[in-house]
This record gives C-alpha cells, structure tokens and sequence, in this order.
C-alpha cells in the first residue's frame, strides 16, 4: 500500500494575522512621524513661530512640499491602519466606530495635505502680516482639518470605552484626556486664544500619539 504525503495544511488565519500586524503597524509608525516631521520643522524653519503659526502653514514656501508629503503620508498610513483595526477590534465595543474614524481622520489629513492654506502671518518671510484666506484650497484646508480633527476626538473617546472594557483603565484615561487636550486646544485656537496655534498642536499631537499607543498596543496581541 502506498502512502500520500500530507503537505502542512496553511491557514489564512495565520496569513491575515501578518497582515493585520503590519496595518496597525503603519497607524503606530504614521501618527508620531507626522508628529516628529511637524515639530522638526517648526523648530527649524525661519520665520515660523508656533505661538502665532499653525503647523498647516508650514506646507506653504519653498520647502512646503515636506509638510504637503507628511500630511499624505500620514494620512495614507492612518486609513491603512484603520483596516487593521477593524480586524483586530470585531466583535469588541468601538469595533466599528473607532476603526471608522481613524480612516475618516486619516482622509482629512491626506486632503489637507493637496488642499493647501495661503500664506500670511509673515509666514513664509516676508508674506503680509494681514494677508487674508481667500483661495479656495485654503478654505478646503480648513474642511479637511475639521473633519480630522472631529475624527481624532471621537476615536479617543471611542478607543477609550474600549480600553476601558478591556480593564486597562489607565490607558483609557490617557486617550480621554488626549482627546479633550485637542477638543479644548481646538475650541481655543478658534476662539481667537493667546497661543492658541500652540494649544491646537499640543492637543492635535497628543490625539495622535493616543490613538497611535493604541494601534501599537493592539498589535501586540494579534
């Protein structure tokens, strides 16, 4: 009697872990290379001052183009982490919603990375200081910031219900106030607020970096 040889049966489970593993990977990588690209940036860009200047402005000038690139980047990065996150997440509470958001918070920021805000503030040097908003991208800028703003403020509270469910209440705690950070810098940025550039990037950064702990967390247990 002859015996067949058996090949080691491949599960697609184990295949769609990698893959899974390499999206939430991109969501933990894109979130703080925006971060560090921004703040790198700000530091060292003559004339920009991150009390009067949002780090939208920096993709404006000559070297604007890096700003335009991390902000698609990022963007791009975000949406393919949060297909990550609807796998990993099915089933739990803020399986649906926070993937949701992620990707719609990574939407916004790839479009106002091709939407881009009109010079002013004397920002790049020697723009007017008065100059006002009136192109039409720069309006759409402002879109696509609200929508991943929005975006980035739901998914903590989102992801935080679901720490919270998971027992690891501190962490919760941490993307609450990462998402209230960016609320309340937001609202005061708006509001006309001394430094309020500075509040909307802190806060912005600090949702960013909450939602990015989160992927880089979840990823671990896939």
């Amino acid at each position: 009697m002859t015996t067949t040889a058996v090949a080691p049966a491949v599960t697609t489970t184990g295949a769609a872990d990698v893959r899974t593993r390499r999206q939430l990977a991109a969501l933990a990588v894109g979130f703080p290379l925006w971060a560090a690209v921004s703040v790198a940036q700000a530091a060292t860009r003559a004339g920009f001052d991150i009390l009067r200047h949002p780090l939208s402005l920096l993709s404006t000038g000559d070297l604007g183009w890096l700003q335009i690139t991390n902000f698609v980047v990022a963007g791009v990065l975000a949406v393919v982490g949060a297909l990550g996150l609807r796998t990993a997440l099915h089933g739990t509470p803020g399986g649906v919603r926070a993937p949701r958001l992620v990707a719609a918070a990574g939407i916004g920021l790839v479009a106002a990375g091709f939407l881009v805000m009109d010079p002013g503030a004397n920002f790049p040097v020697g723009t007017p200081d008065d100059l006002p908003i009136v192109s039409w991208h720069a309006v759409g800028h402002m879109v696509a910031g609200t929508v991943s703003f929005t975006s980035l403020i739901a998914a903590c509270f989102v992801l935080a219900r679901h720490l919270t469910r998971a027992g690891r209440r501190r962490l919760a705690i941490a993307c609450r106030v990462a998402g209230l950070s960016l609320a309340l810098g937001w609202g005061w940025a708006m509001g006309g607020g001394a430094a309020g550039t500075l509040t909307l990037a802190v806060g912005a950064i600090a949702a960013m970096l909450a939602v990015a702990g989160v992927a880089a967390l979840v990823r671990r247990e896939v």
